[in-house]
């Protein structure tokens, strides 16, 4: 179960926000709220609540424990906030933050923090859009100027090129998350069938097309005064910060944004159903899906807890009705339950996809699901069922405490809608109180014999395989004749004696150590390296086998992917059921995987539980029962599962990237789960004698984090010492695919309105300090940021996608250099053709020495942000053991850093980015595609990677 303690039904799209003020004169004294709240003294985050006398909701955390601070700006305003018919201005605006205010220029956002070691984002939900950024502690005063400026200079920078630009880019994001993707409407004609006409959740937070072009730069500016006030805003700070400095310098650049129009409270609007509605959807899918939505309360409401407690019981993972009676039957490929609250409504969702193998039938699965809500309701509900709940509660209390960021956004959070930042000690409260006689209340009010909105999606051209006939018909858009737009929007004035021309300088660069390790070796050899760190009473533990998907017998291609499947199924001891039971009752998670060079274990506990959630480690790894009904069940999933990835454009890049760098004799050249034809060969006796040669000590190693002691640790681990096994070898690869000049390689897509595409060349594999580091530098200004010449000349200059990027990929023995981005389909061949201008031109001019001052601060000064948590300072473990790296290589990548020139990175680029042999992948509607992609004068080759 997870807990939800916020508003969590957040739509993350990808840029900022901010507020301009309306009339009021500016004041500068602050309102003091909560100095010494006596609730926060007790909360289980601290934190101190002011307000200026301009309405800005100002929330201080104070954590010392690294030095790096996070800053959220949070406005009470999303698409909910929208007039019809100007669907998607508040995502827009998101979008629009992140383009120049009156004292920044335009992109300098992204710039500006990613230069100072940082990182940053924006999103945007129904309800809320919040912008946000980690950075090192002696940045502060410099995000402070940024997230003032936007939120009071803002609209002098707003123009028409901009909002043109803008305008396609979201577009573009909506074609690539939405329109070209494979179930990409489920969610946005779930919301047209559930709310009547009118009602805020009627439409998606990414908006209309048609929305977007009927609208004007004028009608966005409104949106902005309308809203994106100081007093519609919460500010929140945490980290390590001096209060009183954080507190001035919320006055001065905060202090003179005049307040906006007054806002008020949205009430709550939940929603009743006269009938079932059916409604069918034809998409390109494999995988017939059924997804049932009753409308229930709204978010804290007294009812919100025990619908949330139900959800987890019909559909929470292993313990739950719905994996016995769907995914264990094999009726369902894949089920569950849950229950998204937001401010205004709330929605029970049942969802499952059939497995054609069985049935296909819709029908048959609105069947399955009824029987089981009949079975929940002569069950009732189980002890074990409320103590999984009482441990997840704690559990995701404590680990989600972790993080600076993940606190400050709680206290955000919870302040906009609740007026209250720290709730974590009511929510554990009214979780821990639900009873079992408030599940089954709730389930008999808003679940049993109630009406829904029942969406049935099915494979093109087969609407009878839906649950029902549609009976809903989907209202017209009623969008009013005559729309009003605004007209010559003007910023608001403000007098202030701050100078804003120039940006704060940073403070002196923080003291960053790389955290101290310890190291030990357990019987039978199998080295354990760990951190000892008191910030949470958590344990954090993972192990490797090295080999992965490089062990798997010739013609057997998943090997490793399904015998650590089975892996995660019953023991000789424990049903699968029962295994997840008890870890669930613990709060813990233990997990197996295969993917790459590597089979990875993942344990994670509250400290206090750590022997029993290991001794529950010792069943898994050294019982397994491999059931031959656990086996079929799981590769029939795998293998209706990749056939619903042949769907997925972006899927088919990928796998047509890795044939042409490693040639189709290679094993890398495929996905870890394999082929459809290599999975059919693999048996339960192959999954059976790939554990006993390959789940051997001799290629284990362990990484922990957690506030044990090494003794404590080694201790527990010692049930490892019965481990035997022999060593074993990993052979090497075919001859790889060698291309002496420039080759398109076309995948067709029919309808796509997007192009997927790749540019590869085989290059480095990784080390830490050699030509690969040297060669990651060197691609930074070109495609490894936001403020790339790559992404600012497709994205934000041309408006042909929502993002390109470049990078240098490499692994322990093989490594390539790609680009890849999603086009849209009009603009593939141009698109292309502006890559590889940029990377010629880079390759022959060579970084400026301003990109080298921007990638050196970058890379040096993101120290801070890099050992944060437990699992940040797990992967640090883990990179130093896979690579056998020194102890000080930190050290040495610094050093390099400071002494690398323009000269010696241009140099890689004449070496390393030779376009002549660069090779293209593109994914799309080759119908479309081709005139066009002719004029690019490279050989086209039809290529298919979809398996009949």
């Amino acid at each position: 179960m997870i807990l939800k303690l916020t508003q969590n039904a957040v739509i993350a799209l990808g840029i900022a926000t901010i507020l301009a003020g309306c009339q009021q004169p500016p004041q500068q004294k602050a309102e003091a709220i909560e100095p010494a709240n006596p609730v926060a003294q007790e909360s289980y985050i601290p934190y101190e609540k002011y307000k200026l006398d301009n309405g800005l909701t100002v929330i201080l955390h104070k954590d010392d424990s690294d030095p790096l601070v996070h800053v959220d700006v949070t406005y009470h305003v999303g698409s909910a906030r929208e007039d019809i018919g100007k669907s998607g201005f508040a995502h827009f605006f998101e979008h629009m933050m992140f383009q120049g205010s009156e004292h920044v220029a335009d992109e300098q956002h992204f710039k500006v923090i990613t230069e100072a070691g940082g990182n940053l984002n924006g999103s945007t939900n129904t309800d809320r859009t919040n912008y946000y950024q980690t950075v090192p502690a002696n940045q502060l005063e410099k995000v402070l100027w940024l997230e003032s400026d936007r939120m009071g200079f803002l609209l002098p920078a707003v123009t028409q090129e901009k909002f043109e630009n803008q305008r396609e880019t979201v577009k573009n994001e909506r074609a690539q998350r939405v329109d070209n993707q494979p179930y990409g409407l489920r969610f946005e004609k779930t919301g047209e069938a559930l709310y009547p006409e009118g009602h805020p959740y009627s439409w998606s937070t990414i908006g209309y097309v048609e929305d977007l072009d009927r609208v004007s730069v004028e009608d966005l500016k409104a949106f902005f005064k309308r809203w994106y006030g100081p007093n519609n805003a919460v500010l929140t700070i945490g980290g390590d910060i001096n209060v009183a400095q954080t507190k001035q310098w919320v006055e001065q650049y905060f202090g003179s944004i005049p307040s906006g129009p007054e806002v008020t409270e949205p009430e709550p609007q939940p929603v009743t159903l006269d009938e079932t509605r059916f409604v069918t959807l034809e998409d390109n899918v494999h995988l017939p899906l059924l997804q049932i939505t009753f409308p229930t309360v709204y978010a804290r409401h007294p009812d919100e807890a025990p619908l949330d407690v139900l959800s987890d019981i019909l559909g929470g993972g292993k313990t739950s009705l719905f994996y016995k009676n769907l995914v264990k039957s094999g009726v369902a490929v894949q089920a569950g339950v849950s229950h998204p609250c937001r401010e205004l409504a709330c929605e029970f969702q049942l969802v499952a996809l059939a497995n054609p193998a069985v049935s296909g039938s819709l029908a048959d699965l609105d069947k399955a699901i009824s029987d089981t809500l009949k079975e929940f309701e002569q069950r009732g509900v189980m002890p074990d069922d409320l103590a999984r709940t009482k441990a997840s509660i704690e559990a995701s209390t404590v680990f989600g405490l972790q993080s600076v960021a993940g606190k400050a956004s709680l206290l955000a959070s919870n302040e906009t809608f609740e007026g209250q930042p720290d709730l974590v000690a009511e929510d554990l409260r009214r979780y821990l109180a639900v009873t079992a006689e408030d599940v089954m209340r709730v389930y008999r009010r808003y679940i049993k014999g109630q009406r829904a909105v029942v969406l049935s999606v099915v494979p093109d051209g087969q609407t009878e395989l839906a649950a029902a006939p549609q009976n809903f018909t989907f209202p017209g858009r009623e969008i009013p004749d005559s729309i009003t737009l605004a007209e010559d929007v003007s910023a608001p004035a403000i007098v202030d004696n701050v100078d804003r021309t120039n940006m704060p300088d940073a403070g002196p660069v923080p003291v960053v150590k790389v955290p101290e390790y310890w190291e030990s070796t357990i019987a039978p050899g199998v080295t354990v390296l760990g951190i000892t760190s008191d910030e949470t009473p958590t344990v954090t533990l993972s192990m490797s086998l090295e080999g992965g998907m490089l062990l798997d017998p010739e013609g057997k291609a998943g090997t490793a992917f399904l015998t650590a499947l089975m892996m995660n199924e019953s023991t000789v001891r424990y049903s699968n059921e029962a295994m997840a039971n008890e870890l669930a009752k613990l709060g813990s998670s233990i997990s197996f995987s295969a993917a790459g060079r590597y089979t990875q274990v993942y344990v994670s506990s509250l400290t206090k539980n750590i022997d029993a959630t290991l001794a529950l480690l010792d069943e898994k790894l050294f019982s397994p029962a491999f059931l031959p009904e656990d086996f079929s069940r799981l590769k029939e999933r795998v293998l209706q599962g990749m056939q619903q990835q042949q769907k997925t454009p972006s899927v088919l890049a990928k796998r047509a990237r890795d044939i042409v760098l490693f040639g189709e004799q290679n094993r890398v050249s495929y996905p870890d789960e394999g082929t459809l034809s290599s999975l059919q060969n693999i048996t339960l006796d192959d999954v059976k004698a790939f554990y006993q040669k390959y789940y051997s000590p001799a290629k284990a190693s362990i990484v922990t984090v957690s506030d044990l002691s090494q003794a404590n640790i080694t201790r527990s681990l010692s049930f490892l010492s019965k481990w035997q096994g022999d060593d074993y070898d990993i052979d090497g690869y075919a001859a790889f695919p060698d291309y002496d000049k420039q080759n398109l390689f076309l995948v067709d897509k029919p309808g796509a309105v997007q192009s997927v595409v790749y540019i590869v060349k085989r290059s480095l594999k990784y080390d830490a300090t050699g030509e690969y580091f040297r060669a990651r530098l060197m691609n930074f200004p070109l495609g490894g940021a936001f403020n790339s010449r790559i992404n600012l000349n497709l994205r934000e200059d041309k408006g042909y996608t929502y993002g390109a990027s470049s990078s240098f990929l490499g692994g322990k023995t093989l490594g390539w250099f790609e680009v890849s981005t999603d086009l849209t389909a009009a603009n593939t061949a141009a698109g292309i053709e502006e890559i590889f201008k940029e990377i010629n031109h880079y390759r022959e001019e060579g970084m400026t020495e301003q990109e080298l001052t921007f990638m050196r601060n970058a890379f040096t000064l993101s120290d801070a942000l890099d050992y944060e948590t437990p699992g940040s300072k797990a992967r640090f473990l883990r990179q130093l053991q896979s690579f056998n790296l020194p102890d000080d290589y930190r050290a040495t990548q610094a050093e390099i850093l400071g002494n690398i020139d323009t000269d010696s990175l241009q140099a890689l680029a004449k070496k390393h980015l030779t376009t002549g042999t660069m090779q293209v992948i593109v994914v799309g509607d080759k119908e479309t595609l081709m005139p066009q992609l002719n004029e690019l004068g490279i050989p086209v080759t039809s290529m298919t990677v979809v398996e009949p």
